[in-house]
């Protein structure tokens, strides 16, 4: 479940459990979405924009600002409400999600204000983010590039190219945030691709390697909040994540990948989330 460990973080950890709510009335309106996985993550992508990433909508066009690529694109939804929530575009558009002719669709698009790249085809989005953490150096320009991905995404093997790449050219500046719930759409990572050990494999690349909750709010803020540039090594954080976290019937369930909730499903879910809104609030 999310939670905080930290008193003074209670605020941010109902406000994730507020931003579940929209998720899942905005895949209920569509009838379409991948819930779990944008469950999983919707934590990580909320402290990230809030307090860690040097960047606003106004200066998504600033040279000097950080990055953010979400190489597991189908947890757009996360995403989306993450960027309407933090004012890059008025949340009415995202009534238009998945409708014909909308740039709200069902993969991470560019065509949206804050989005650096477009993914949906799992493998790219570390190979996008080390070209533009060289470029950065290259350029003498000091911003940060943070990669999330999907743990089965790491069956990829372009994945991997683009790990040694970075370790070969010494991109300090590049975060690969691995959002490691441990399932798939049809089964565990272990069974149908086994990548662990994770933090065994990147070290052995010449990574450095942090480990960390990724639904306690407070170590999330510290953890990604002492982040510094170590020396010529870009930096793998492995985040355990629960899938569906935040609903009990979703959560480690293989079903809810792609799963959309029947309208006594959805009751279930918003009256436990509320429920647990009220307890953080007493």
């Amino acid at each position: 479940m999310v939670y905080a460990t930290n008193k003074t973080d209670i605020d941010d950890a109902i406000y994730a459990l507020r931003l579940r709510l929209k998720i899942l009335n905005l895949i209920r309106k569509v009838k379409s979405g991948h819930t779990a996985g944008s469950l999983s993550c919707i934590d990580f992508i909320y402290i990230l924009y809030k307090y860690i990433l040097q960047i606003a909508p106004t200066r998504i066009h600033d040279n000097n600002r950080d990055r953010y690529i979400q190489s597991k694109g189908h947890a757009v939804e996360a995403l989306y409400i993450i960027l309407s929530e933090m004012g890059y575009f008025d949340p009415q558009l995202l009534e238009t999600y998945l409708k014909f002719g909308s740039n709200f669709i069902g993969h991470v698009s560019k065509k949206i204000p804050g989005i650096e790249q477009s993914t949906g085809s799992l493998g790219h989005g570390l190979s996008l983010g080390a070209g533009m953490a060289l470029a950065g150096q290259l350029n003498s320009q000091y911003y940060r590039v943070f990669v999330l991905l999907g743990d089965g995404e790491m069956a990829e093997g372009s994945v991997w190219e683009a790990v040694i790449f970075a370790a070969h050219y010494k991109l300090s500046n590049l975060i690969a945030v691995i959002d490691r719930n441990r399932l798939q759409i049809t089964d565990t990572t272990d069974v149908l691709m086994k990548a662990e050990p994770l933090a065994d494999k990147f070290t052995s690349f010449g990574w450095h390697v942090m480990e960390m909750d990724g639904h306690d709010i407070t170590q999330l803020k510290k953890s990604l909040g002492s982040l510094s540039s170590h020396k010529e090594k870009p930096t793998a954080i492995l985040m355990n994540t629960i899938k569906g976290c935040g609903i009990s019937y979703m959560e480690n369930d293989i079903c809810w990948h792609h799963k959309v909730p029947t309208d006594e499903e959805y009751n279930i879910a918003v009256n436990e989330i509320q429920t647990k809104i009220r307890l953080m609030e007493e």
